[in-house]
């Protein structure tokens, strides 16, 4: 994988969107799932409707599950921004379920790696003592960034959640950075994906995401 395939974002697009889920019929009211995120979940220079988080909130309507999605993915967000923010969302939106898209921006500004797992480890006790199921959504960095950095930086997402006994996606850009003619999966500066993109997205979450779901 090369640099024109690295999908962490350095320009991103805030983004915090709540999709409500009807209550159902026996009156249980529905689940919140959190998403706290950059780029890659706040639908960067796609059409609104079509990022993943978005497919997520069809794909859980058509399945009937009752569920809230919101979005809280904001603009240049890292693992330090996302651990401030934290808190607040926690307690507005009690979710049931968090999931953690956060650290390619960390790795772009060349932030300590400690710093970074040791935010994911805070966001991830934060959001299990509120209550909430963690999935934590891993991301991989270039080859230029040295074989040791990006195995180092890889496997944080895999520490953090054994430590924590939370879920995991290792490489939320499988099968799109990846592929045969990933550039046909990237938008013209070749860093964020596109519309197409997004269900391959959806499609590396969702396994690990359904079993967290009530």
């Amino acid at each position: 994988m090369n640099r024109r395939h690295f999908i962490a974002a350095a320009v991103l697009a805030g983004c915090v969107g709540v999709s409500g889920a009807q209550t159902p019929a026996g009156g249980r009211k529905p689940a919140t799932l959190l998403v706290v995120g950059d780029s890659l979940s706040a639908e960067y220079g796609l059409p609104r409707g079509t990022g993943w988080v978005a497919l997520l909130e069809k794909r859980l309507a058509a399945d009937k599950l009752p569920v809230t999605v919101v979005n809280a993915s904001i603009s240049g967000d890292t693992t330090s921004g996302g651990r401030s923010r934290l808190p607040a969302l926690l307690a507005q939106h009690q979710p049931a379920v968090v999931i953690i898209e956060l650290g390619g921006n960390d790795a772009l500004r060349g932030l300590p790696l400690n710093m970074t797992k040791a935010n994911l480890n805070a966001m991830t006790e934060a959001a299990q003592q509120a209550g909430a199921r963690v999935l934590l959504v891993g991301m991989q960095v270039p080859p230029n960034y040295g074989a040791d950095y990006g195995r180092r930086f890889a496997g944080l997402f895999e520490s953090v959640a054994k430590a924590h006994k939370a879920a995991l996606v290792p490489f939320l850009l499988k099968g799109v950075s990846d592929g045969k003619d990933p550039l046909k999966l990237f938008q013209p500066d070749r860093i964020h994906p596109t519309a197409q993109a997004q269900p391959l997205m959806l499609d590396n979450v969702w396994p690990a995401l359904r079993k967290l779901l009530p």
